[in-house]
């Protein structure tokens, strides 16, 4: 199959006798549009090859036997069999020869007047190897499991590296979760050891996450000991025999420690990601197809230098930090940040004061945050120089119109290319993304998919939708390499949940439009989609409009259920007006313009804040149920960044008029 990204242009087909006359080298990164082209269907007419070569170029321990096996049919999907390598082998080790020297780790703490710290790839390697043998010393061996529950300190990127290098599976669990949610994990993968903080700075907050550790643990037998790093010097409680203090250990462990071999299916980590309904799925990811994702994605997309420093401020607990602080910067032999703090603390020029001190050549960050920073007003970016930057990135959700401008113009000064990067926690790495300064930026656009990624969109009733320009559910076609291959524990589970829809594909959950040349513009989960009189309407796109609107910070559109149009449009917004009545009428007049009279709000909220998880995303879920009246049924709110929202929309919820 060769999918033509543009009305007059055919892709021409690399023969294998031509790749191999033009070498690794010169094959190394995508340089041009015409090379991206070849290079995605080179991934897909000669998909055994293409892998080959970019695996070659990596570690083994020992060779790999065949490239990928199994389909979305069997579920059996095997990468690189037969093959042993360590991935720390390749973050690291490999990098000694020549780049000893270099930065590979910048941690930027909390408080701006504390000092940071830098580590070598020598340095970095050497603290990895004593966190190894603490891990051992206590017990820790291959396939055991090891939950971590910290704040951004340097010890958890170097902990999970740790993990890793013995052969360990670390599951990292951000440092907000509730003692419950905390424990439901641990429980569920019956982790053996806990490492976590006295307690996590963050902003001018601090989080006792050493007693919400307690709480967990008082359910969870499977664990044996905790490492506690000790950050703020708070006094806290020791249970004898089982929890330890972790610096003192590190300082005393030896700085040499070999690498484990792993087999190429092996266990790298599991991370749990929430659904709607049920207990958060521990998505499982191995070694080299996970490794060969991370290191390519990053590599293509983000099209960085040898001297060029990266920033991702996401946190380790969620999967971008996974792949995109921690494994796929150091694959590739990159200066990778680390920061501690939020982007309002101490003011709301904080993210641009780091960018301007370490002189940051590329950003990665959240729709979220760029609004968030956007509404403090543009004093805080127009003061900074951030002459230093030359990629922008954005993840986590369809970033809108009014803040991509905001992001190429305040803080790229229009000079800067935007990655809008698309992919999910069961993908392990980028999926649907430009390619910085390679392939076209287009606002709100994920655009192309990469090389390896086939995307499908499909209707309801499971048709393909093979026009150029197109809508439907988001799919991916065949497998990749750095696919999660199960749900711990639940392997049907997994195949009921990606592959039962539409048979014989993965279902991403999102939907999806495609343009006449082939650039994705992801629209919003499916069921984030509301049907309105028989019309499908992605909230993305009313909440685009939506913000649009110079008294509107942020928004969130749900359905709910309606007499007459089966569903209606309730949108919540965060304003500076103060009349939702006068609002409603604007919005409605916006919208009729922007999108059409069909996808105008039919119940306009002005809310003090929303409901967001504690890496910034909305929690539509919990907006739906309260539009639609269903209170009882929030379920465990505890774990959000701020609970109190829920109480006070629905206080307010009564009053809105039709």
């Amino acid at each position: 199959m060769i999918i033509s990204f543009s009305t007059n242009t055919n892709f021409s087909r690399i023969k294998l006798h031509e790749l191999s006359k033009r070498g690794l080298k010169e094959m190394d990164r995508i340089t041009s549009y015409e090379n991206y082209r070849e290079a995605w269907n080179n991934s897909h007419e000669n998909s055994q090859d293409y892998w080959r070569r970019i695996a070659e170029t990596y570690q083994w321990s020992r060779p790999f036997d065949s490239i990928s096996s199994g389909d979305f049919s069997d579920l059996e999907i095997k990468w690189f069999e037969g093959g042993q390598t360590n991935i720390t082998t390749n973050c690291l080790d490999r990098h000694l020869k020549h780049s000893a020297n270099k930065k590979a780790l910048i941690w930027e703490p909390n408080s701006p007047d504390e000092e940071s710290i830098t580590l070598t790839y020598q340095e970095l390697h050497a603290e990895v190897c004593r966190f190894s043998n603490v891990l051992k010393e206590h017990g820790i061996k291959k396939g055991d499991r090891v939950c971590f529950y910290m704040s951004m300190v340097p010890e958890l990127l170097t902990g999970v590296l740790a993990c890793a290098r013995i052969g360990a599976i670390h599951s990292v669990v951000f440092g907000g979760f509730s003692a419950q949610a905390l424990a439901g994990r641990i429980i569920d993968c019956e982790a053996v050891m806990v490492i976590t903080n006295d307690e996590a700075y963050r902003g001018a907050k601090t989080i006792p996450l050493k007693e919400i550790t307690d709480l967990a643990l008082e359910t969870c037998p499977s664990v044996k000991t905790v490492l506690v790093r000790e950050r703020t010097g708070s006094s806290i409680n020791y249970k004898e025999g089982r929890d330890h203090k972790l610096m003192p250990l590190l300082k005393a462990a030896n700085s040499k420690c070999p690498p484990e071999a792993m087999n190429s299916e092996d266990p790298l980590f599991i991370l749990y990601t929430s659904g709607s309904t049920g207990k958060p799925k521990g998505l499982l990811h191995t070694t080299a197809g996970y490794m060969i994702w991370a290191a390519e994605t990053f590599k293509q997309v983000f099209q960085m230098q040898n001297d060029d420093l990266y920033w991702c401020t996401a946190d380790i607990g969620w999967i971008t930090g996974h792949s995109y602080i921690t494994y796929g910067p150091l694959l590739n032999g990159q200066t990778t940040m680390m920061f501690e703090g939020t982007p309002t603390y101490p003011d709301a020029g904080r993210f641009w004061d780091i960018v301007d001190k370490y002189e940051v050549t590329h950003f990665y960050t959240a729709p979220t945050a760029i609004r968030a920073l956007q509404a403090c007003g543009p004093e805080h970016v127009r003061s900074k120089s951030l002459k230093s930057l030359k990629v922008l990135g954005s993840v986590g959700e369809p970033i809108n119109d009014e803040a991509w401008q905001w992001y190429n113009k305040e803080v790229g000064k229009e000079r800067c290319p935007i990655v809008d990067t698309w992919w999910q926690t069961e993908t392990g790495g980028i999926m649907i993304s430009s390619l910085a300064g390679v392939t076209e930026s287009i606002p709100t656009y994920a655009t192309l998919p990469l090389p390896g990624v086939k995307p499908l969109l499909v209707d309801s009733d499971a048709n393909i939708q093979d026009s150029k320009s197109a809508e439907g559910n988001l799919c991916i076609a065949s497998p990749w390499p750095g696919m999660a291959r199960t749900i711990w524990g639940d392997h049907e589970r997994y195949r009921q949940t990606y592959f039962s829809t539409y048979p014989g594909k993965y279902f991403t959950g999102d939907g999806a439009k495609r343009d006449e040349k082939g650039n994705y513009r992801i629209t919003g989960r499916v069921d984030d989609v509301i049907n309105v009189s028989g019309h499908r309407i992605g909230t993305a796109e009313v909440e685009d409009a939506i913000n649009e609107h110079p008294a509107v910070v942020e928004s969130a559109v749900v359905g709910y259920p309606h007499p007459i149009k089966g569903q209606g449009i309730y949108a919540f917004i965060i304003s500076s007006a103060q009349d939702e009545e006068i609002m409603a009428k604007e919005l409605n007049s916006l919208i009729t313009k922007i999108i059409g009279p069909i996808a105008k709000p039919d119940k306009v909220q002005i809310a003090a804040a929303l409901p967001k998880t504690r890496s910034g995303k909305i929690m539509r879920r919990i907006l739906r149920k309260i539009a639609a009246g269903e209170i009882d049924t929030l379920g465990d709110i505890s774990t959000l960044l701020n609970p109190e929202a829920v109480d006070q929309i629905i206080k307010q919820t009564a009053s809105i008029k039709e």
